[in-house]
């Protein structure tokens, strides 16, 4: 089989797995194909053993095996900061080399930058993993039992509407009835899910937020603008390889410019290494340590 071939199929494979539904058209207009060539590419894709679903009209999607994983389900796909990550490796690499190029090609024809892993990497969640799956593809509330949050450091009953899995399926995007807004829960810390018959009823309010730089989901909370040594600096990329896109040297000093989505992930970062940060910008940080100290530190 010729490398473009090799090549679609695989980008094909990835859009077929992916969260948004695509019809042989769409798939054909993103792979620069004949819809026909599309319908051979799936039929080619099911002779090698994979499961391909046709859910409604002439929409399909790859099946989502959570028991006894095929080999392509351990295929490694890359989140946006592994994917950065993995980018700034291969840019390492001297000119001379002759793989550098092959490296960055093939990646380059089967992400776009980013993708999500449609595999189970911990086969303890495998039932929850599926009972969330399938009230994704019914569109069906479920009740989170038992789910242990690390934010209120309680344990309860959540009743949601899963619409959307994060990377590798270790968290599950899902709008919250109780507090009206979309949040992330982890697969681990659900002791169980119980699906129920009620529909999906804020379908509209569904929505992916992207994490910002600290890792922190939800919507923006302000933007902040901070003051780092050389050492914090590095200190910040390492922890955080994101960041390194929203910093800039200028007269010998880092300033992070960035927008949190979070008081907590940007706060844990300033306290530790409080002595060598300046808050520039960012009244609501500002405030969050201040009231932390106060609350937390005082104690100690």
């Amino acid at each position: 089989m010729d490398t473009p071939k090799i090549s679609k199929l695989l980008r094909l494979m990835k859009l077929l797995t992916g969260n948004v539904s695509r019809t042989i058209d769409q798939l054909a207009g993103e792979l620069g194909v004949a819809s026909r060539t599309v319908y051979r590419y799936i039929d080619t894709i099911r002779e090698a053993g994979f499961v391909v679903n046709k859910l409604y009209g002439n929409v399909y999607a790859m099946g989502k095996v959570v028991r006894g994983l095929s080999d392509f389900n351990r295929l490694i796909y890359f989140t946006e900061e592994e994917a950065y990550i993995t980018a700034r490796l291969i840019e390492g690499i001297d000119n001379n080399n002759v793989l550098k190029r092959d490296l960055q090609r093939k990646l380059a024809s089967v992400y776009d930058c980013t993708s999500i892993a449609n595999y189970i990497d911990n086969q303890a969640n495998a039932a929850n993993i599926e009972a969330l799956s399938d009230a994704i593809k019914h569109k069906k509330q479920v009740v989170l039992k038992g789910y242990a949050s690390a934010h209120s450091d309680e344990t309860r009953d959540r009743v949601v509407e899963p619409f959307s899995f994060t990377a590798n399926m270790i968290d599950v995007w899902a709008y919250d009835v109780e507090k009206a807004d979309c949040r992330v829960f982890k697969v681990m810390r659900i002791h169980s899910v119980e699906a129920t018959e009620t529909p999906w009823a804020f379908e509209d309010k569904h929505e992916v937020k992207k994490p910002d730089v600290f890792r922190m989901t939800g919507s923006p909370v302000e933007k902040v603008v901070l003051q780092l040594n050389t050492r914090t600096k590095s200190l910040l990329v390492e922890e955080f390889p994101l960041a390194e896109k929203d910093l800039k040297r200028e007269n010998g000093k880092w300033f992070l410019r960035t927008t949190i989505h979070s008081l907590e992930g940007a706060g844990r970062f300033v306290i530790g290494l409080a002595a060598d940060i300046k808050i520039v910008e960012g009244e609501k940080l500002r405030k969050y340590i201040l009231d932390y100290q106060k609350t937390h530190i005082a104690k100690l």
